[in-house]
């Protein structure tokens, strides 16, 4: 029987960035149809890539919802990142991937406000987003912004950001339920699950 390979995110892309800050953003909720859009920051260093954790950490897709919230408990305990949501309304407002740009710029403001005496080193950024597109324009000591298709399977740094925005997006929808516990939001996090596309015939919007 052929070995099969499982491959993981890896830290070469940032590795190749000398002398400069890499930080990973990546979003959940672009699917569903409830709820809000999150995007999550997050910056890995020399300390925790030597961490066990650091191992573990995936695509937040290819995870169980048990290692995945192990995990984010960790990254909240021990890296620096920072967190962007984007409520349904704006959404509505200015369609799902204008929010998501938003979700994603405004994790990378919260980034920077957690973390403004680290910042001072005065360090050029780079940003590496999950998907094909750059989310924002390069400002202050942003030097590149560098998309990167399935970027939560290659980048390590991304694939802590899907797992930190995964993880807050579902509890924001576990909260959620308990206002509306008539979508099973508690299990389909408002994606377009059989189950919840019933109700929402039965229920309405």
């Amino acid at each position: 029987m052929p070995k099969i390979e499982i491959f993981l995110p890896n830290f070469e892309v940032e590795k190749s960035y000398k002398n400069s800050l890499v930080i990973g953003i990546d979003e959940a909720g672009r699917g569903p149809l409830a709820g809000p859009v999150v995007a999550a920051c997050a910056f890995l260093d020399d300390n925790f890539l030597q961490s066990d954790i650091c191992a573990k950490i995936n695509d937040s897709k290819k995870l169980s919802a048990k290692k995945r919230q192990e995990i984010f408990l960790h990254l909240q305990e021990k890296i620096r990142f920072g967190i962007g949501i984007v409520d349904e309304k704006i959404i509505d407002e200015i369609n799902i991937l204008q929010a998501t740009k938003l979700a994603m710029k405004r994790s990378y403001e919260d980034f920077c406000d957690r973390n403004q005496d680290f910042l001072q080193t005065g360090l050029s950024q780079v940003i590496l987003v999950d998907g094909n597109f750059a989310p924002f324009d390069k400002y202050d000591k942003i030097i590149q912004i560098l998309p990167i298709i399935k970027g939560d399977q290659k980048s390590l740094s991304i694939a802590a950001a899907s797992i930190l925005a995964k993880e807050t997006r579902d509890k924001i929808m576990l909260q959620l339920h308990q206002k509306y516990p008539h979508f099973a939001w508690d299990k389909n996090a408002g994606y377009p699950t059989k189950f919840h596309i019933d109700r929402i015939s039965q229920f309405g919007i």
